[in-house]
Protein backbone atom coordinates (compact mmCIF):
# COMPACT_ATOMS: atom_id res chain seq x y z
CA UNK A 1 0.00 0.00 0.00
CA UNK A 2 1.26 3.40 -1.06
CA UNK A 3 1.83 6.09 1.60
CA UNK A 4 0.73 9.34 0.83
CA UNK A 5 2.85 10.91 3.96
CA UNK A 6 5.66 10.28 1.63
CA UNK A 7 4.53 11.87 -1.58
CA UNK A 8 3.55 14.83 0.99
CA UNK A 9 7.25 14.96 2.13
CA UNK A 10 8.51 15.06 -1.49
CA UNK A 11 6.12 17.19 -3.12
CA UNK A 12 3.96 19.09 -1.26
CA UNK A 13 6.77 21.43 0.57
CA UNK A 14 7.40 22.68 -3.20
CA UNK A 15 3.82 23.62 -3.47
CA UNK A 16 5.35 27.18 -4.25
CA UNK A 17 7.21 26.34 -7.26
CA UNK A 18 6.46 27.98 -10.57
CA UNK A 19 4.37 24.77 -11.67
CA UNK A 20 2.33 24.65 -9.29
CA UNK A 21 -0.41 23.95 -11.51
CA UNK A 22 1.25 20.70 -12.18
CA UNK A 23 1.74 19.51 -9.05
CA UNK A 24 -2.15 20.07 -7.92
CA UNK A 25 -2.20 17.48 -10.60
CA UNK A 26 -0.17 15.13 -9.76
CA UNK A 27 -1.57 15.72 -6.12
CA UNK A 28 -5.20 14.94 -7.31
CA UNK A 29 -4.06 12.28 -9.22
CA UNK A 30 -2.29 10.76 -6.51
CA UNK A 31 -5.28 10.88 -4.37
CA UNK A 32 -7.28 9.20 -6.93
CA UNK A 33 -5.30 6.34 -7.14
CA UNK A 34 -4.62 6.00 -3.84
CA UNK A 35 -8.79 5.69 -3.10
CA UNK A 36 -8.92 3.31 -6.02
CA UNK A 37 -6.22 1.32 -4.46
CA UNK A 38 -8.21 1.27 -1.18
CA UNK A 39 -11.40 0.56 -2.51
CA UNK A 40 -9.42 -2.63 -4.57
CA UNK A 41 -8.03 -3.98 -1.14
CA UNK A 42 -11.80 -3.82 0.17
CA UNK A 43 -12.88 -5.59 -2.63
CA UNK A 44 -9.96 -8.14 -2.18
CA UNK A 45 -10.53 -8.60 1.92
CA UNK A 46 -14.23 -9.44 1.12
CA UNK A 47 -13.19 -12.11 -1.30
CA UNK A 48 -10.18 -13.57 1.36
CA UNK A 49 -12.51 -13.71 3.99
CA UNK A 50 -16.00 -12.62 3.44
CA UNK A 51 -16.83 -13.20 7.68
CA UNK A 52 -14.95 -10.10 8.15
CA UNK A 53 -13.87 -8.36 4.89
CA UNK A 54 -17.04 -6.32 4.52
CA UNK A 55 -16.30 -4.34 7.65
CA UNK A 56 -13.18 -3.68 6.32
CA UNK A 57 -14.27 -2.41 2.92
CA UNK A 58 -16.98 -0.03 4.47
CA UNK A 59 -13.74 1.18 6.50
CA UNK A 60 -12.24 2.14 3.89
CA UNK A 61 -14.58 3.15 1.74
CA UNK A 62 -15.18 5.54 4.68
CA UNK A 63 -11.93 6.95 4.32
CA UNK A 64 -11.83 7.07 0.30
CA UNK A 65 -14.80 9.47 0.34
CA UNK A 66 -12.49 11.92 2.51
CA UNK A 67 -9.77 12.18 -0.10
CA UNK A 68 -10.75 14.71 -1.96
CA UNK A 69 -8.81 18.15 -2.39
CA UNK A 70 -7.90 21.11 -1.27
CA UNK A 71 -6.35 18.95 1.75
CA UNK A 72 -4.36 19.73 4.80
CA UNK A 73 -1.52 17.96 5.65
CA UNK A 74 -2.56 16.80 8.51
CA UNK A 75 -5.87 15.52 7.32
CA UNK A 76 -4.04 13.11 4.79
CA UNK A 77 -1.74 12.06 7.17
CA UNK A 78 -4.45 11.22 9.74
CA UNK A 79 -6.32 9.57 7.09
CA UNK A 80 -2.94 7.61 5.98
CA UNK A 81 -2.60 6.03 9.59
CA UNK A 82 -5.88 4.93 9.73
CA UNK A 83 -5.84 2.83 6.91
CA UNK A 84 -2.68 1.16 7.83
CA UNK A 85 -4.29 0.63 10.99
CA UNK A 86 -7.29 -0.91 9.45
CA UNK A 87 -5.07 -3.29 7.29
CA UNK A 88 -3.20 -4.56 10.71
CA UNK A 89 -6.51 -4.71 12.50
CA UNK A 90 -8.15 -6.47 9.16
CA UNK A 91 -5.40 -8.69 9.09
CA UNK A 92 -4.64 -10.02 12.35
CA UNK A 93 -8.66 -10.78 12.83
CA UNK A 94 -8.53 -12.54 9.68
CA UNK A 95 -5.12 -14.67 10.71
CA UNK A 96 -7.13 -15.60 14.25
CA UNK A 97 -10.15 -16.67 11.87
CA UNK A 98 -8.60 -19.25 10.10
CA UNK A 99 -6.51 -20.21 12.62
CA UNK A 100 -9.85 -20.82 15.00
CA UNK A 101 -11.06 -22.56 12.05
CA UNK A 102 -8.36 -24.74 11.09
CA UNK A 103 -8.21 -25.82 14.74
CA UNK A 104 -11.78 -26.72 15.29
CA UNK A 105 -11.63 -28.98 11.81
CA UNK A 106 -8.68 -30.95 13.35
CA UNK A 107 -10.31 -31.24 16.35
CA UNK A 108 -13.26 -32.72 14.94
CA UNK A 109 -11.47 -35.13 12.75
CA UNK A 110 -9.38 -35.84 15.68
CA UNK A 111 -12.60 -36.86 17.30
CA UNK A 112 -13.57 -39.23 14.36
CA UNK A 113 -10.56 -41.14 14.57
CA UNK A 114 -10.65 -41.54 17.97
CA UNK A 115 -14.37 -42.59 17.61
CA UNK A 116 -13.67 -44.92 14.50
CA UNK A 117 -10.31 -46.59 16.75
CA UNK A 118 -12.43 -47.08 19.42
CA UNK A 119 -15.34 -48.94 17.91
CA UNK A 120 -11.82 -51.34 16.04
CA UNK A 121 -10.65 -52.33 19.39
CA UNK A 122 -13.71 -53.27 20.47
CA UNK A 123 -15.01 -55.20 17.55
CA UNK A 124 -11.48 -56.93 17.87
CA UNK A 125 -12.28 -57.37 21.39
CA UNK A 126 -15.66 -59.05 20.87
CA UNK A 127 -14.17 -60.98 18.05
CA UNK A 128 -11.48 -62.58 20.24
CA UNK A 129 -14.20 -63.26 22.00
CA UNK A 130 -16.31 -64.92 19.96
CA UNK A 131 -13.51 -67.39 18.64
CA UNK A 132 -12.42 -68.54 21.95
CA UNK A 133 -16.21 -69.44 22.18
CA UNK A 134 -16.57 -71.07 19.07
CA UNK A 135 -13.52 -73.10 20.09
CA UNK A 136 -14.82 -74.17 23.02
CA UNK A 137 -18.49 -75.36 21.66
CA UNK A 138 -16.93 -76.93 19.02
CA UNK A 139 -14.92 -79.10 21.57
CA UNK A 140 -17.96 -80.35 23.16
CA UNK A 141 -18.45 -82.86 20.53
CA UNK A 142 -15.27 -84.43 21.21
CA UNK A 143 -16.68 -85.08 25.20
CA UNK A 144 -18.16 -87.85 26.50
CA UNK A 145 -19.26 -86.81 30.39
CA UNK A 146 -22.33 -84.94 29.80
CA UNK A 147 -21.48 -82.61 32.69
CA UNK A 148 -18.83 -81.77 30.96
CA UNK A 149 -20.72 -81.04 28.37
CA UNK A 150 -23.12 -78.68 30.14
CA UNK A 151 -20.68 -77.02 32.26
CA UNK A 152 -19.02 -75.82 28.87
CA UNK A 153 -22.48 -74.83 27.64
CA UNK A 154 -23.03 -73.07 30.15
CA UNK A 155 -20.11 -71.22 30.81
CA UNK A 156 -19.70 -70.77 26.56
CA UNK A 157 -23.56 -68.91 27.33
CA UNK A 158 -22.62 -66.43 30.42
CA UNK A 159 -19.01 -65.37 28.49
CA UNK A 160 -21.39 -64.75 24.84
CA UNK A 161 -24.15 -63.02 26.97
CA UNK A 162 -21.28 -60.78 29.04
CA UNK A 163 -19.87 -60.06 25.50
CA UNK A 164 -22.66 -58.81 24.03
CA UNK A 165 -23.93 -56.79 26.77
CA UNK A 166 -20.79 -55.20 27.00
CA UNK A 167 -20.66 -54.35 23.04
CA UNK A 168 -24.09 -52.99 23.81
CA UNK A 169 -22.72 -50.52 26.07
CA UNK A 170 -19.17 -49.84 24.54
CA UNK A 171 -21.05 -49.17 21.42
CA UNK A 172 -24.06 -46.71 22.97
CA UNK A 173 -20.89 -44.66 24.57
CA UNK A 174 -19.13 -44.94 21.52
CA UNK A 175 -22.25 -43.39 19.71
CA UNK A 176 -23.01 -40.95 22.81
CA UNK A 177 -19.69 -39.64 22.95
CA UNK A 178 -19.97 -38.68 18.91
CA UNK A 179 -23.45 -37.28 19.56
CA UNK A 180 -21.69 -34.95 22.21
CA UNK A 181 -18.89 -33.73 19.96
CA UNK A 182 -21.10 -33.47 17.02
CA UNK A 183 -23.38 -30.98 19.21
CA UNK A 184 -20.57 -29.02 20.45
CA UNK A 185 -19.10 -28.11 16.59
CA UNK A 186 -22.49 -27.71 15.32
CA UNK A 187 -22.66 -25.04 18.51
CA UNK A 188 -19.43 -23.64 17.18
CA UNK A 189 -20.59 -23.92 13.83
CA UNK A 190 -23.79 -22.01 14.43
CA UNK A 191 -21.99 -19.13 16.39
CA UNK A 192 -19.18 -18.53 13.07
CA UNK A 193 -22.60 -18.44 11.03
CA UNK A 194 -23.87 -15.69 13.73
CA UNK A 195 -20.55 -14.14 13.70
CA UNK A 196 -20.89 -14.08 10.02
CA UNK A 197 -23.75 -12.66 9.86
CA UNK A 198 -23.06 -9.40 11.67
CA UNK A 199 -21.94 -6.29 11.07
CA UNK A 200 -17.94 -5.89 12.45
CA UNK A 201 -18.59 -2.10 13.88
CA UNK A 202 -22.36 -2.14 15.07
CA UNK A 203 -22.96 -5.68 16.07
CA UNK A 204 -26.41 -5.42 13.99
CA UNK A 205 -27.23 -7.69 11.13
CA UNK A 206 -25.22 -7.18 8.20
CA UNK A 207 -25.92 -6.34 4.28
CA UNK A 208 -25.67 -9.81 3.07
CA UNK A 209 -27.55 -11.01 6.20
CA UNK A 210 -30.30 -8.63 5.36
CA UNK A 211 -30.44 -9.03 1.86
CA UNK A 212 -30.69 -13.39 2.77
CA UNK A 213 -33.72 -12.48 5.04
CA UNK A 214 -35.63 -10.22 2.78
CA UNK A 215 -35.18 -13.10 -0.26
CA UNK A 216 -36.78 -15.34 2.35
CA UNK A 217 -39.94 -13.77 3.16
CA UNK A 218 -40.57 -12.68 -0.49
CA UNK A 219 -40.27 -16.39 -1.15
CA UNK A 220 -42.57 -17.71 1.82
CA UNK A 221 -45.11 -14.96 0.39
CA UNK A 222 -45.23 -12.87 3.76
CA UNK A 223 -46.55 -9.45 4.82
CA UNK A 224 -43.46 -6.99 5.83
CA UNK A 225 -42.15 -3.42 5.40
CA UNK A 226 -39.03 -2.09 4.72
CA UNK A 227 -37.30 0.82 6.72
CA UNK A 228 -34.34 2.74 5.13
CA UNK A 229 -32.53 4.87 7.39
CA UNK A 230 -29.73 7.19 6.56
CA UNK A 231 -28.24 9.53 9.64
CA UNK A 232 -28.60 13.62 8.70
CA UNK A 233 -24.69 15.12 8.13
CA UNK A 234 -23.04 11.70 9.09
CA UNK A 235 -20.26 12.89 6.63
CA UNK A 236 -19.38 16.52 8.34
CA UNK A 237 -19.46 14.53 11.64
CA UNK A 238 -16.47 12.64 9.67
CA UNK A 239 -14.77 15.26 8.41
CA UNK A 240 -14.65 17.60 11.27
CA UNK A 241 -14.53 15.19 14.29
CA UNK A 242 -12.79 11.78 12.68
CA UNK A 243 -13.45 8.73 11.88
CA UNK A 244 -12.55 7.84 15.27
CA UNK A 245 -15.74 10.09 16.74
CA UNK A 246 -17.94 8.64 13.34
CA UNK A 247 -17.33 4.58 14.33
CA UNK A 248 -18.76 5.73 17.96
CA UNK A 249 -22.01 7.93 16.83
CA UNK A 250 -23.18 4.85 14.40
CA UNK A 251 -22.41 1.91 17.19
CA UNK A 252 -24.48 4.30 19.79
CA UNK A 253 -27.41 4.91 16.99
CA UNK A 254 -27.50 0.77 16.90
CA UNK A 255 -27.75 0.86 20.30
CA UNK A 256 -30.85 3.42 20.34
CA UNK A 257 -32.36 1.57 17.19
CA UNK A 258 -31.96 -1.81 19.36
CA UNK A 259 -34.05 0.08 22.27
CA UNK A 260 -36.91 1.39 20.16
CA UNK A 261 -37.26 -1.97 17.71
CA UNK A 262 -39.67 -4.62 18.84
CA UNK A 263 -37.98 -7.91 19.69
CA UNK A 264 -39.62 -9.43 16.06
CA UNK A 265 -37.95 -6.27 14.27
CA UNK A 266 -34.74 -7.04 11.74
CA UNK A 267 -31.89 -4.22 12.72
CA UNK A 268 -29.04 -3.77 9.82
CA UNK A 269 -26.59 -1.83 8.77
CA UNK A 270 -27.07 -1.16 5.14
CA UNK A 271 -23.46 0.61 4.63
CA UNK A 272 -22.07 3.38 5.64
CA UNK A 273 -24.40 5.80 7.91
CA UNK A 274 -27.88 3.96 6.49
CA UNK A 275 -29.56 1.29 8.66
CA UNK A 276 -31.94 -0.81 7.70
CA UNK A 277 -35.35 -2.80 9.34
CA UNK A 278 -37.19 -5.27 8.23
CA UNK A 279 -41.05 -4.84 10.20
CA UNK A 280 -43.58 -7.69 10.13
CA UNK A 281 -46.71 -5.99 9.81
CA UNK A 282 -48.71 -3.65 7.35
CA UNK A 283 -47.39 -0.52 6.32
CA UNK A 284 -49.68 1.30 8.42
CA UNK A 285 -48.96 -0.21 11.54
CA UNK A 286 -45.31 0.28 10.02
CA UNK A 287 -45.71 3.65 9.88
CA UNK A 288 -46.81 4.34 13.49
CA UNK A 289 -43.83 2.37 14.99
CA UNK A 290 -41.61 4.02 12.37
CA UNK A 291 -42.88 7.39 14.29
CA UNK A 292 -42.16 6.18 17.58
CA UNK A 293 -38.27 4.83 16.79
CA UNK A 294 -38.03 8.34 15.08
CA UNK A 295 -38.58 10.32 18.21
CA UNK A 296 -36.98 7.95 20.43
CA UNK A 297 -33.42 7.91 17.53
CA UNK A 298 -33.08 11.25 17.28
CA UNK A 299 -31.60 13.63 19.96
CA UNK A 300 -28.58 14.59 21.34
CA UNK A 301 -25.55 12.02 21.54
CA UNK A 302 -22.49 11.96 23.72
CA UNK A 303 -19.06 11.39 21.91
CA UNK A 304 -15.50 11.79 22.75
CA UNK A 305 -14.15 14.52 20.60
CA UNK A 306 -10.51 15.51 19.98
CA UNK A 307 -11.18 17.94 23.37
CA UNK A 308 -13.17 15.51 25.25
CA UNK A 309 -16.64 14.38 25.39
CA UNK A 310 -19.08 17.28 23.77
CA UNK A 311 -22.92 16.54 22.53
CA UNK A 312 -23.92 16.12 18.98
CA UNK A 313 -27.56 16.54 17.71
CA UNK A 314 -28.68 13.41 15.56
CA UNK A 315 -31.13 13.60 13.40
CA UNK A 316 -32.35 10.67 11.03
CA UNK A 317 -34.49 10.04 7.39
CA UNK A 318 -36.72 7.34 7.35
CA UNK A 319 -38.16 5.75 4.38
CA UNK A 320 -40.68 2.93 4.55
CA UNK A 321 -42.13 0.46 1.96
CA UNK A 322 -44.58 -2.25 2.47
CA UNK A 323 -43.45 -5.71 0.27
CA UNK A 324 -46.17 -6.25 -3.08
CA UNK A 325 -46.46 -9.37 -4.41
CA UNK A 326 -44.21 -10.50 -7.25
CA UNK A 327 -42.24 -7.54 -6.11
CA UNK A 328 -38.29 -8.48 -6.53
CA UNK A 329 -36.13 -7.29 -3.33
CA UNK A 330 -34.36 -4.50 -5.60
CA UNK A 331 -37.44 -2.33 -6.26
CA UNK A 332 -38.60 -2.89 -2.88
CA UNK A 333 -35.37 -1.50 -1.94
CA UNK A 334 -35.47 1.40 -3.95
CA UNK A 335 -38.61 2.58 -2.91
CA UNK A 336 -37.37 2.10 0.74
CA UNK A 337 -34.71 4.42 -0.77
CA UNK A 338 -36.46 6.97 -2.71
CA UNK A 339 -39.18 7.46 0.27
CA UNK A 340 -36.33 8.35 2.50
CA UNK A 341 -34.41 10.95 0.00
CA UNK A 342 -37.80 12.50 -0.23
CA UNK A 343 -38.10 12.65 3.84
CA UNK A 344 -34.56 14.21 3.44
CA UNK A 345 -35.29 16.72 0.77
CA UNK A 346 -38.51 17.62 2.45
CA UNK A 347 -36.52 18.29 6.21
CA UNK A 348 -33.99 20.50 4.16
CA UNK A 349 -36.56 22.99 2.89
CA UNK A 350 -38.05 23.30 5.96
CA UNK A 351 -34.97 24.18 7.25
CA UNK A 352 -33.99 27.08 4.43
CA UNK A 353 -37.49 28.10 5.11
Amino acid sequence: MISLKKYLDGNLADAAMPDEAEEAGILTATLCAYGSAMQAMGDFSVDACPALGDGLKERLGSLQSGLSPPLKREAVEATDCAVQEHLREWGQRTARHYRDKAGEVRALLLTMAQAGEAVGKRDQRCASQMSEVTSRLSRIATLDDLSQIRASIEKSAMELKVSIERMTAEGKAAVDELKKQVSVYQTKLEEAEELASRDALTGVRNRMCLESIIENRIGLGTVFCVAMIDIDGFKKVNDTLGHLTGDELLKQFAVELRSACRTTDVIGRWGGDEFMILLDYRLAEAEAQIERLRKWVCGDYTVRGKAGAMRLRLDASIGLAEHVPQESMSTLIERADAAMYDRKNAGRAMSAG
